[in-house]
């Protein structure tokens, strides 16, 4: 028995890949207008934001917990994070590849995938060795430190999705 396929009514009869007949692309000028309504985020600021929250969190959980390991603890949890993001940031922006790799959008791609994998490998790397480098290591204070400043990346985000709806 063979079974017959037919394509619903409400299917358009174009090809996929069609462009729709409302599409129109942008001129220069509204292009132009379009990227400065853009919000620019700098990997540094991102980088130096993970600093600043690291050092707090360790003064403040120092100071909360009177304990100089908890202090170290966080604050090596914190660079666990904010070395390895520099490590990237610096890949991204400051290489020689850099220039290469923004010209080329699937090079680009490659360019991030490599600095993402040195800045997950070295996250990982610096998490096993922390009860040799931290004397007296609070595990704690290490996973507080390593969650403050991986929540940095959604407050980035956050401040400039409220830029760029403030800027629109």
């Amino acid at each position: 028995m063979t079974q017959s396929h037919t394509i619903p009514p409400d299917v358009s009869d174009q090809e996929d890949g069609a462009q729709d007949s409302d599409f129109k692309p942008l001129t220069a000028e509204q292009a132009q207008q379009w990227r400065i309504g853009q919000p620019v985020l700098s990997l540094w600021r991102l980088v130096l934001v993970q600093w600043m929250v690291g050092l707090i969190a360790s003064v403040v959980g120092g100071l909360l917990w009177q304990s100089s390991s908890v202090a170290w603890s966080v604050l090596y949890g914190a660079a666990s994070v904010a070395i390895p993001s520099a490590l990237m940031a610096y890949g991204l922006t400051s290489s020689a590849m850099a220039r290469f790799w923004a010209s080329h959008a699937n090079a680009a791609f490659a360019g991030f995938l490599l600095w993402e994998g040195v800045k997950i490998l070295l996250a990982v790397v610096m998490l096993a060795a922390a009860p040799w480098v931290v004397s007296s290591l609070n595990w704690f204070g290490l996973l507080v430190g390593l969650v403050l400043v991986l929540k940095v990346y959604w407050f980035g985000w956050l401040i400039q999705a409220g830029r760029s709806k403030a800027n629109s």
